[in-house]
């Protein structure tokens, strides 16, 4: 039983300088003759050249996802976070000592992490504060709290000083967390722009 087999279409040659019509002679055909195939190599080995390095480029980047340790995630989780809470009260004065002014702003925790790491990711506990106030005053923890009663209401104050278990994060959790809070944070930049 044999199959009949249309007869191939003619194709335009890629060799810009030529552009003559020609009928392939096998799969893939590009050009009409090996004089036009050598003229066009140059860019079609600049093509292959950047194709394998995007290639070696993705390899890389997987092997780099599949090697980090769970601190790394930890980090951009908490950058992510932290980026959001600072955009959250772009508008809000440092929160303990009530001050707007040009200098850098951090995203400072009542609840510190390392005293309660369960609230790390807590929004009531964490809000903009400026650098002097959170790194050289350890975070003006008595004028914070004054304001963030006021912020927030001392009910909520009471249950973040209240006990807490230990939070244990998996991984992918900690990535869920980075992609939500920088979906937020783009959420709120486009509502203020």
């Amino acid at each position: 039983m044999s199959i009949d087999r249309k007869p191939p279409r003619p194709k335009k040659c890629r060799n810009t300088e030529c552009a003559a019509q020609f009928v392939p002679q096998r799969l893939g055909q590009a050009v009409c003759s090996p004089k036009c195939g050598l003229a066009i190599k140059d860019v079609n080995q600049e093509k292959a050249r950047k194709s394998l390095a995007e290639i070696g480029r993705k390899e890389i980047r997987a092997a780099k996802e599949r090697i980090k340790p769970k601190g790394q995630y930890m980090k951009e989780a908490q950058t992510a976070f932290n980026a959001w809470v600072r955009e959250r009260d772009a508008a809000l004065p440092c929160i303990s000592c009530g001050r707007h002014h040009q200098g850098k702003y951090d995203a400072g925790h009542y609840r510190t992490v390392g005293s309660n790491p369960a609230l790390r990711f807590e929004p009531l506990n964490c809000h903009k504060q400026c650098v002097p106030c959170n790194q050289h005053k350890s975070g003006d923890i008595v004028n914070y709290r004054i304001s963030l009663v006021k912020r927030i209401g001392t009910e909520k104050v009471a249950w973040l000083e209240g006990a807490r278990e230990p939070q244990r994060y998996t991984i992918e959790e900690l990535k869920t967390i980075k992609a939500e809070y920088r979906a937020l944070t783009r959420d709120l930049k486009r509502a203020s722009a």
